[in-house]
């Protein structure tokens, strides 16, 4: 029997593929940065801010040096605000709630945008449970992040769905018997996602 049903954040609750995605864009659209010169100052840093070894603060001024512009770091956290949102994906997460169920996210993410977003999207309020990469140390294609999910709402992968944009990270929750949904995030389905949950007996 499913009890809870787990989301990754970009590319199911949010538009864009990936959080680095849409950050970049961010800064192309609305600060005029070269997108090429960007991607490779932010780049550089990026796997280290998702396992947690350095925080955007630490980073910033090296970001700022290597694209040619002194920015304060308030214009990272707008990038952050300014995620697009599916709302209609949260307004799946909030019917689910509603019905009992425990809803949580899993993302391979920096703690510092999630909050920004959690905060600008009430996600408290929606949400049981919010574990994230970079606190962990570990991302979804390892176990110890879902572990650690797992330990917090107190449920066996058996009684759990996740939902991601990324076949890679349905790898290992899979293997462990956790019911796993791919959401293409170019297609965005969500009639087709609806019905992959009812199937289920997530009404």
């Amino acid at each position: 029997m499913y009890k809870a049903v787990l989301f990754d954040l970009d590319g199911v609750l949010t538009v864009d593929a990936t959080g680095t995605t849409s950050i970049i864009k961010y800064f192309v659209n609305e600060i005029k940065i070269n997108e090429e010169t960007f991607t490779k100052a932010y780049r550089k840093y990026n796997r280290d801010l998702l396992y947690g070894r350095v925080k955007h603060t630490d980073v910033w001024d090296s970001i700022c040096s290597e694209i040619g512009k002194e920015l304060d770091i308030q214009v990272l956290y707008d990038s952050f605000i300014a995620t697009p949102m599916d709302f209609e994906i949260l307004d799946i997460a909030k019917s689910l709630k509603a019905k009992g169920y425990v809803v949580g996210i899993v993302t391979d993410n920096k703690s510092d945008r999630v909050e920004y977003i959690s905060r600008e999207h009430s996600f408290n309020e929606i949400f049981d449970v919010i574990v994230i990469s970079d606190t962990i140390g570990s991302g979804k294609k390892e176990s110890k992040i879902f572990e650690e999910t797992l330990c917090q709402i107190e449920l066996d992968y058996e009684n759990c769905i996740l939902i991601d944009n990324n076949t890679d990270n349905l790898v290992v929750p899979a293997a462990e018997g956790m019911h796993t949904i791919y959401f293409d995030h170019n297609k965005r389905d969500i009639k087709q996602l609806k019905e992959q949950l009812y199937t289920l007996g997530c009404k």
